[in-house]
């Protein structure tokens, strides 16, 4: 059998690192996902909650906010509870086993303002980089 959820959304607020008593780091959130329509029909969102432990929660905390993309991994689980006036409940998240970064820096902070980066990999364009001259044909593999 399989539990297995892969969900690519954007963060609803803040991520907000939390420590149990036992002094295991987690932290709750949930991601807005946009489900498949068709023509002339309404966009509609899922609200899906999220719980990450350990590192998983100090990794997500640490580098995403409110509104960046964020790909989650992850199993659905089920929590039972009773509520304030003792009604018994069921609470539906999806546990992660991996997160990831979905967007570029760039485009997450589409808004912000750009820095004078030296040109890398991941910020440059064509014309930023040199043609190589004096390359031999001869190469020896």
């Amino acid at each position: 059998m399989f539990n297995l959820v892969v969900l690519t959304g954007r963060l609803t607020a803040d991520p907000e690192l939390k420590t149990t008593q036992s002094g295991i780091p987690v932290t709750t959130f949930s991601i807005a996902v946009n489900r498949n329509y068709r023509a002339g029909e309404e966009q509609q969102t899922d609200f899906i909650n999220i719980v990450a432990w350990r590192q998983r929660a100090e990794f997500i905390t640490k580098y995403f906010k409110k509104g960046n993309l964020i790909g989650i991994e992850g199993s659905i689980q089920t929590r039972r509870y009773q509520d304030k006036n003792g009604n018994n409940r069921t609470a539906f998240e999806v546990v992660v086993n991996n997160a990831q970064f979905v967007e570029s820096k760039r485009d997450g902070a589409a808004n912000a303002p750009v820095a004078n980066e030296p040109a890398s990999y991941s910020n440059a364009d064509a014309s930023d980089f040199a043609e190589i001259g004096g390359m031999d044909d001869d190469l020896p593999f």
